[in-house]
């Protein structure tokens, strides 16, 4: 009779076996995954943190056409990487990584790191995004765990992990001759079957390996999401033939947040009984926001500058501002 730790390790390897199989056959055909490239690797794995791939794609492509090159970035302005990130959020991200192009480029003399010990030394590359991309673009055998990861492996072993458990778990299933490959495919797994609601359980490619059938809690409680009201002014204005120029203010370049992006002036609710241009709906991390939308002249305008339409798709704005404009039809 074989023991427990044999047939571990026999599920282990039909485990492996099967997800690959299915991620050989069926994974999204996704632009960072045509080569292993480790720049392209790279900046997928910056953009995809925290943010869904549907909406990741297009700004890949523009972003690789300005900056096709980690020289290409190193070079650039950050306002000009930051308008190419601009709706992506989290802005920071494109901060680090513009500091570790000028690394990579200048002290490496182009030369990118090979392991995941190495990736993290450079800004802004943590545990996740190092072993991400020493294993995809550099074959280190080396597990990944996201959030995806972590709940595939807690439904397919049937128990709650905590913290290193999930590390130690994603190490002993890895598939070590094709790391990448296997990390992906979990990944990939995690978002399109084994999702935190309603799991596809009857067509997933491991469900007779699965212990609960996507049963299991998922660890970790949801946030109640806050709701807030906000209103900005969008004034415009037609001078020397140029139609369409917009009043843009600067965040200062220490603010907390989005330091030194453009956006329009908010301004306080209107007491007139008016109705705003247009209302949408915004949301950053907890919270809601409904925005309204004034289209307003003043005589007492903020601190800020006139900007053409031709030159806003070059400004580094903020995800709202760039919402707000495309609404009003103006880029």
């Amino acid at each position: 009779m074989p023991s427990c730790d044999t047939q571990i390790a026999t599920d282990s390897r039909t485990f492996r076996r099967l997800l690959l199989a299915w991620y050989d056959a069926y994974a999204r055909d996704l632009p960072w995954r045509s080569d292993h490239d480790p720049y392209r690797v790279w900046v997928s794995e910056i953009m995809l943190q925290q943010t869904r791939v549907a909406a990741v794609i297009e700004h890949y492509h523009q972003f690789l056409r300005r900056f096709p090159t980690v020289e290409k970035l190193a070079a650039a302005r950050e306002s000009s990487v930051l308008a190419a990130w601009s709706g992506l959020g989290y802005y920071r991200r494109a901060r680090m990584m513009h500091a570790a192009a000028k690394v990579i480029a200048r002290k490496r003399r182009g030369k990118f790191p090979k392991t995941s010990a190495e990736w993290k030394e450079l800004p802004g590359i943590g545990r996740y995004t190092a072993a991400a991309i020493a294993s995809i673009a550099f074959y280190e055998p080396i597990a990944v765990v996201d959030g995806n990861v972590e709940r595939v492996l807690q439904r397919v072993l049937g128990k709650q992990l905590e913290g290193e458990d999930f590390w130690h778990e994603a190490e002993t299933l890895l598939d070590r001759t094709r790391p990448g490959d296997f990390n992906q495919a979990m990944m990939e797994l995690g978002a399109t079957f084994c999702t935190p609601r309603a799991p596809a359980c009857l067509t997933c490619p491991v469900v007779d390996l699965c212990a609960t059938r996507g049963e299991h809690p998922v660890s970790g409680k949801k946030q109640c999401q806050n709701k807030r009201e906000i209103h900005y002014a969008l004034w415009q204005r037609s001078q020397n033939g140029n139609a369409g120029d917009v009043f843009l203010i600067q965040r200062p370049h220490d603010a907390r947040l989005m330091a030194g992006m453009w956006e329009l002036p908010e301004i306080a609710a209107p007491h007139a009984r008016t109705r705003p241009a247009f209302i949408l709906r915004h949301a950053i991390t907890v919270t809601d926001y409904t925005v309204h939308v004034w289209r307003e002249s003043s005589a007492q305008q903020p601190r800020g500058k006139w900007v053409g339409a031709p030159q806003l798709p070059k400004l580094a704005l903020t995800g709202l501002a760039r919402k707000i404009l495309r609404k009003a039809s103006i880029f």
